[in-house]
C-alpha cells in the first residue's frame, strides 16, 4: 500500500512538473508570441543574430519545438535559406538550458513567492498580457515545488534495493540510459522537465552522475525527435530539412558523448562537486560545444541537406493542405500563422475561378465553364480542412489577441468561400444560360462586365494583402468599393427598364441576363469585402459608424 502511494506521489509531483512548465510555455506564448515570432523572422538575414535570436526566443518560450516549427515554416516558404535556420536551432538548443541553469541553484525556498505574485497579476488585472505573465510565475512557483518535493520523496529510498538494482543496471549501461532519457522526453514533449528531474535523482543521491549525464543526452536526442514524427503533414521531404538537420547534428553530439562518458563525467564532477550543477553544467557544455563545432560548417552541412531531402514537386490535387500541420497546434501562433497561409490560397483559388470565368463570357466557351465550376470543388475542401484544423486547438492555449486572429481567419475563408458559391452557383449558371440561348450582349454591356469582373480581381488581391495587414486605410478603401458595385447595378436596373420599352424580346433577355450577371458580382464582391476589410473596421470602431451615420 505505501508503494502504491509512494508512485502515485511521484507520478504527481512529475506532473506538477510538467503542468508547471506547460503553463511557463503558455503564458509567454500568449504573451509575446507575436512579437517573438516577428522578432526571429527578422534576425533570420545573419547567421549570427539567427543565432542569437534563436537562443533569446527559446529562453523566453522554453521549448526549442516551438522554436523549430516557427524556423520550419519559414524556411518551408522561402522565406529564408537553410543556413540560418540551422543557426537559429543551434541557438534554441543552448537557450532550452537557461531555465535549467537557473533552477539548479538552490531557488526552491522563492516558490510560494513566485506563486503569490503570478495570482496576483492572474487576479487583479484586467489585461490580458499581464493575466499571462501571471501565467508565467504560478508556472515557474509549480516547477520550483515540484523540484523540491521530487527531491524530499527520493531521499528516503537512496538505498531501497530494488530501486538501486534499476539505477545500477542504467549507470552500468549507459546507452539504456540515453534510449529511455529520449523515450520519456519524446513523450512528455518536454527536455527541460526530463533534465531536472535527473537532477533530482543524482542531487538525492539515488542516481550516479554519469547516469544521470547519460539521460541528460538521451533529453537532447528526444527533443529532436518530436518535430519530425509529428510534423510536417505535407509529406516534402524539404519541409523537413531543419527538424532532420537538429537531429543529426544532436545524434553526432551524443555519440561522442557517450564515448567519452567517463573521463567526461570525472571532469565534470571535478569541477563543481553539486550533482545538479555539474548536471546542469552538463547539459549547457553540450550544447554550446555542438554549436561552436557546427556553426563554422553550416553552409556545406545546408547544402548536404538539400542533396539529401531535395523538393518534392507539389501534389496534383489542389484541394490538398500545404501548411496545416498538425504538430503546429501545440504553438498556437505558429499554427495560426500556417492556418492564415493556407487561407490564402483560398484567395488564389478564388483568383483562379473569376479569370476562368472572365474568359469564358469573353470567349463564348462553355469548356471553361465547366473546368472553372470544378474549382469550387477545391474551395470547399480547403475552407472545411481550415476550419477543421482551427477549431481542433485548444481554447486553454489561446490568448485574447490569438482568439480574434482565430475568428479572424475562420470568417475570411468562410466569406471566401461563399464568394465562390455565387461564381459556382450563380454567375456560372448565368453565363451558360446566355451561351446556350445564344444572347448576345451589346459592346457596352460586354465591356461593362468585363471591367467590373476586372474590378473584383483587384479587389480579391487587395483582400488578401488586408487580411495579411490590417491596414484601416486599405480597409477602408475596399469598403468603399462596394458603392461602386451598388451604382452599377443601379444604373443597369434603370437601363434594363428602360430596353423593355422598346428592345426585341432577345435583347430584353440579354438586358436581363446582364443585370443578373452584375447582381451575381455585387454579392461576390460583398462577400470579400467582408471577409477582409469589415473585421478591421470592426476594431477600429469605424464598421458601427458607418452603420449608424446610414441609419440616420
Amino acid at each position: 500500500m505505501s508503494l502504491s502511494i509512494t508512485l502515485i506521489d511521484l507520478a504527481g509531483a512529475v506532473a506538477l512538473l510538467l503542468w508547471g512548465t506547460h503553463m511557463v510555455q503558455t503564458g509567454v506564448q500568449r504573451a509575446y508570441g507575436p512579437g517573438l515570432r516577428a522578432l526571429l523572422a527578422g534576425a533570420l538575414r545573419n547567421r549570427f543574430v539567427a543565432f542569437m535570436a534563436g537562443l533569446g526566443v527559446t529562453a523566453l518560450l522554453q521549448s526549442s519545438t516551438a522554436t523549430g516549427l516557427m524556423v520550419t515554416g519559414f524556411a518551408a516558404g522561402g522565406m529564408l535559406a537553410l543556413a540560418p535556420a540551422l543557426a537559429v536551432m543551434l541557438g534554441a538548443n543552448v537557450g532550452t538550458t537557461v531555465i535549467v541553469q537557473i533552477l539548479s541553484f538552490n531557488v526552491a525556498t522563492v516558490s510560494p513567492a513566485l506563486i503569490l505574485i503570478g495570482v496576483l497579476l492572474f487576479r487583479r488585472d484586467t489585461s490580458a498580457r499581464t493575466h499571462d505573465l501571471g501565467r508565467v510565475f504560478i508556472g515557474l512557483g509549480l516547477m520550483l515545488l515540484a523540484l523540491h518535493q521530487l527531491l524530499l520523496m527520493m531521499t528516503p529510498f537512496e538505498d531501497t534495493p530494488s530501486l538501486r538494482m534499476f539505477l545500477g543496471a542504467i549507470a552500468t549501461v549507459p546507452i539504456v540510459a540515453v534510449l529511455l532519457g529520449a523515450a520519456v522526453t519524446w513523450a512528455v514533449h518536454s527536455s527541460v522537465a526530463v533534465v531536472l528531474f535527473a537532477m533530482s535523482l543524482a542531487a538525492s543521491g539515488a542516481l550516479p552522475p554519469n547516469a544521470a549525464f547519460a539521460l541528460v543526452l538521451g533529453a537532447n536526442l528526444g527533443t529532436a525527435v518530436n518535430p519530425i514524427l509529428e510534423g510536417p503533414a505535407n509529406g516534402d521531404p524539404a519541409a523537413r530539412r531543419v527538424p532532420v538537420g537538429n537531429f543529426l547534428i544532436r545524434l553526432v553530439g551524443v555519440s561522442i558523448c557517450l564515448a567519452t562518458l567517463d573521463p567526461i563525467g570525472r571532469a565534470m564532477v571535478h569541477i563543481d562537486p553539486d550533482p545538479a550543477r555539474a548536471i546542469a553544467d552538463f547539459h549547457t557544455l553540450f550544447n554550446v560545444v555542438l554549436a561552436s563545432l557546427f556553426f563554422g560548417v553550416l553552409s556545406p552541412y545546408a547544402r548536404l541537406l538539400e542533396w539529401l531531402l531535395p523538393t518534392r514537386t507539389p501534389s496534383a490535387d489542389p484541394s490538398r493542405p500545404r501548411y496545416l500541420d498538425p504538430a503546429t497546434k501545440e504553438t498556437p501562433v505558429v499554427a495560426l500563422g500556417a492556418a492564415a497561409r493556407e487561407a490564402l490560397r483560398l484567395a488564389d483559388v478564388l483568383e483562379g475561378m473569376l479569370r476562368g470565368a472572365r474568359d469564358a463570357m469573353a470567349k463564348n466557351d462553355r469548356r471553361l465553364i465547366s473546368e472553372t465550376k470544378r474549382q469550387d470543388d477545391v474551395l470547399d475542401r480547403l475552407n472545411t480542412a481550415i476550419k477543421t484544423f482551427l477549431t481542433s486547438i485548444d481554447p486553454e492555449e489561446l490568448g485574447e489577441n490569438d482568439q480574434r486572429r482565430l475568428e479572424q481567419i475562420l470568417g475570411f475563408a468562410m466569406k471566401l468561400e461563399q464568394a465562390g458559391d455565387v461564381i459556382d452557383r450563380n454567375l456560372l449558371p448565368h453565363a451558360m444560360k446566355g451561351l446556350k440561348r445564344g444572347l448576345n450582349f451589346s459592346l457596352e454591356d460586354r465591356a461593362e462586365l468585363l471591367a467590373m469582373m476586372d474590378r473584383l480581381i483587384i479587389n480579391l488581391r487587395a483582400a488578401a494583402s488586408l487580411f495579411m495587414t490590417d491596414d484601416s486605410r486599405a480597409a477602408r478603401l475596399l469598403a468603399e468599393e462596394k458603392v461602386s458595385f451598388r451604382e452599377a447595378e443601379s444604373v443597369a436596373t434603370a437601363a434594363h427598364i428602360d430596353r423593355l420599352r422598346t428592345a426585341s424580346l432577345a435583347t430584353a433577355q440579354a438586358s436581363a441576363l446582364h443585370l443578373d450577371l452584375l447582381r451575381d458580382l455585387k454579392l461576390a464582391n460583398s462577400y470579400i469585402v467582408a471577409a477582409a476589410a469589415y473585421p478591421v473596421l470592426e476594431q477600429t470602431g469605424e464598421l458601427l459608424q458607418s452603420r449608424i451615420t446610414r441609419l440616420n
